[in-house]
């Protein structure tokens, strides 16, 4: 992986072997940077939801410099030079996608190519804050098996925001409104479609383990308006859809948002052996559960894709885990083969994975590898 002017990165550039990695160091070394970088290389905008400007170096740079991020990815025998930065145009910036050199349309491209999930510090309150954190964990995970989810979620998007501006300033179109309530509807229901897909499929992995290993079981389900109606039989349709967006025409110019969609969903999680909201359990456990949704998904994506598992970014990820649940997530990672990159403040408590992994130690954005 090779990164220019990105964050508090002059530069860098990163050999791994295919092996877990892990970036030891003090706060503020740039560990978390490094896995921003590489989440920019999947579809979104990266595990800390950041404007485009924000990653650009703030020190001394050339005049102009923008940033970028580029890898290649291996599968087997097939490689694939990927990257993305921000560029300077005539109007102002713009994000670039590359793929083996040559211009991508979107970021959403690259969901074609790479798999993700990260868990970031950050997330360790996902279960007890708002929906919003709670959908684009979900997204992500369902972006690993449908890649198309990103494109649908954009027009979905796009739509919404158009639909928004005609009701607020208008004109209000009746016939402009119902081709986009249209759009939203095809793709809305797209979106739900393949969220509840993705949760039957994690939920059927989950269970299969129950209480094996370490980490709890785990279930998912979602809640809205929207995906009940998507679940009732004969009304999971565009038409149904389009007429629920009609009818609130009205609302939706009052309050200046959409109330009704795939957006305003929330992702429910019940800690299957003490039969508990993920919301009402310890931090620990709420870990745990976590933990265990992203390794689930590991492992299907794995069994999906003839044992390419996905990229795991865990952002100090041993913290709250005690030694037992530290092994066994070491374990179960160089079990899968994937390559998770790990970051931690203290190298001791990677000691499982030594020989296993590739270990650098990370200080002031300069990185020395202490292991082959």
């Amino acid at each position: 992986m090779r990164l220019a002017n990105f964050r508090s990165y002059v530069s860098a550039e990163i050999v791994t072997s295919g092996r877990p990695v892990v970036l030891a160091g003090p706060n503020g070394a740039g560990k978390t940077n490094l896995l921003e970088a590489i989440s920019l290389l999947a579809p979104g905008r990266g595990l800390r939801g950041a404007t485009l400007s924000e990653h650009t170096r703030k020190g001394p740079a050339p005049i102009g410099a923008l940033w970028g991020v580029s890898a290649t990815v291996n599968r087997g025998a097939d490689s694939c030079e990927i990257g993305t930065g921000l560029e300077g145009t005539p109007g102002g910036t713009t994000r670039h996608v590359r793929l083996n050199g040559a211009p991508a349309q979107s970021s959403a491209d690259l969901g074609e190519l790479i798999q993700m999930a990260w868990l970031t510090p950050a997330m360790d309150r996902l279960f007890v804050e708002s929906a919003s954190g709670r959908r684009r964990f979900l997204d992500r995970l369902t972006l690993g098996f449908a890649p198309g989810h990103a494109r649908a979620s954009l027009r979905y998007e796009q739509a919404m925001r158009e639909r928004a501006r005609l009701l607020k300033y208008g004109p209000r179109d009746p016939a402009w409104l119902a081709g986009l309530e249209q759009q939203m509807a095809e793709n809305g229901l797209a979106i739900i479609a393949e969220r509840a897909a993705v949760i039957s499929r994690l939920n059927s992995a989950l269970a299969e383990r129950r209480n094996a290993g370490a980490f709890p079981c785990a279930q998912l389900g979602l809640d809205g308006d929207a995906d009940r109606m998507a679940a009732a039989n004969g009304e999971g349709t565009p038409d149904a859809f389009r007429e629920a967006l009609e009818r609130t025409r009205i609302r939706d110019a009052e309050t200046g948002r959409t109330g009704f969609g795939p957006h305003v969903s929330d992702l429910l999680v019940r800690h299957t052996a003490k039969r508990t909201d993920a919301r009402d359990c310890s931090t620990g456990e709420q870990k745990a559960l976590l933990i265990s949704i992203v390794l689930a998904q590991a492992r299907q994506l794995s069994h999906m894709r003839e044992g390419f598992a996905p990229i795991l970014l865990l952002d100090e990820i041993v913290a709250h885990l005690d030694a037992t649940r530290r092994a066994a997530l070491f374990e179960e990672i160089v079990a899968l083969g994937a390559q998770a990159w790990m970051t931690g403040t203290e190298l001791s408590m990677f000691a499982p994975l030594s020989g296993h992994a590739d270990i650098f130690e990370v200080a002031e954005s300069r990185l020395t590898r202490i292991s082959e």
